[in-house]
C-alpha cells in the first residue's frame, strides 16, 4: 500500500511538473534571440523570468511568420519579442514591456538621406521583414512600396545590391546580423532619426486559454528579477546596460 502511495504521488508529481512548462518560439533575431547554446536577451529574461513562477520554457526557432500564427492560434504559447500593433491586439495578449527598439533605417554608406517622417519616403523601395510590424502609419503609407523578405541580413544585402533604396531594423539587432552574416559594417550608415522606439513584449494567443494566465506570470517574474539585480545583470551579460 505505501509502495502504490509513493508510485501516485510520484506520478503528481511528474504531471504537475510537465503541466508547469510552456512552449516558446520565434526566429532568430540577434542579440534578442538566437539559434544554438546562447539563445539571446528575449530568452534569458524570459526563463528567468517564468522560473520565478514555477514555470520552465520550452525554446525552440522557428520562421517569424510560422511562430506568430502558431501563438495566435494557441499551437505554441509565447512568443518572446513582440511589438505592440493595434492589428495584433485583437488576437494577443502583451506583457509589459521588457526592453525597447530605436528602429532605424539603414542606407549605403555615403548616402545623404535622413528620416524626416513618412514624407521623406516618398517614392522609395523600403525592404521590410515579411510579417514584421512597424507600425500602422507605416505599413499603410501609399507614398513609397515596402518589398518584402525573409530576413534583415536578406534586406542589407538587397540595399547592398541597390535592389532597394533603404531598409530598417533596431541598430543592435541590425549590427549584430551583420556582424554574424560577415557584411561589412562600413558598408552602411544609419539614419540619426528612427521610425520609432518600440516596446518589446512576451506575447501569448487569445485562442490561448492560458495566455492571460501566462502573462500575468510573467509580469509578475519579470518585477521579480528587476527587484532582486537579475534583469540588470542579464542585460550586462549581453552589454546592452
Amino acid at each position: 500500500m505505501k509502495a502504490l502511495s509513493t508510485l501516485i504521488l510520484t506520478m503528481l508529481v511528474a504531471f504537475s511538473a510537465q503541466a508547469e512548462t510552456v512552449t516558446a518560439a520565434q526566429d532568430p533575431w540577434p542579440p534578442f534571440i538566437q539559434e544554438g547554446s546562447d539563445p539571446g536577451i528575449s530568452i534569458a529574461l524570459l526563463k528567468a523570468a517564468m522560473e520565478k513562477e514555477g514555470y520552465t520554457v520550452d525554446f525552440k526557432i522557428l520562421p517569424w511568420k510560422r511562430a506568430l500564427n502558431d501563438v495566435i492560434n494557441g499551437n505554441i504559447d509565447i512568443l518572446p519579442g513582440a511589438w505592440f500593433t493595434e492589428e495584433r491586439a485583437k488576437v494577443l495578449n502583451y506583457s509589459n514591456y521588457y526592453a525597447q527598439n530605436s528602429i532605424k533605417f539603414i542606407k549605403r554608406k555615403g548616402d545623404p538621406f535622413e528620416f524626416n517622417g513618412l514624407d521623406s519616403l516618398s517614392g522609395k523601395k523600403v525592404g521590410i521583414v515579411s510579417g514584421y510590424g512597424y507600425g500602422d502609419e507605416f505599413t499603410h503609407a501609399t507614398n513609397f512600396s515596402r518589398p518584402e523578405a525573409g530576413t534583415i541580413e536578406a534586406n542589407v544585402k538587397k540595399r547592398l545590391s541597390d535592389r532597394v533604396d533603404l531598409t530598417l531594423e533596431d541598430e543592435i539587432v541590425a549590427k549584430s546580423v551583420m556582424k554574424d552574416a560577415g557584411i561589412d559594417l562600413g558598408s552602411v550608415e544609419f539614419t540619426s532619426n528612427a521610425l520609432s522606439v518600440n516596446d518589446l513584449h512576451v506575447a501569448t494567443g487569445k485562442a490561448n486559454s492560458q495566455g492571460q494566465k501566462i502573462i500575468e506570470a510573467y509580469n509578475r517574474g519579470l518585477a521579480a528579477i528587476k527587484a532582486d539585480g537579475t534583469y540588470d545583470k542579464i542585460l550586462a551579460d549581453y552589454g546592452v546596460k
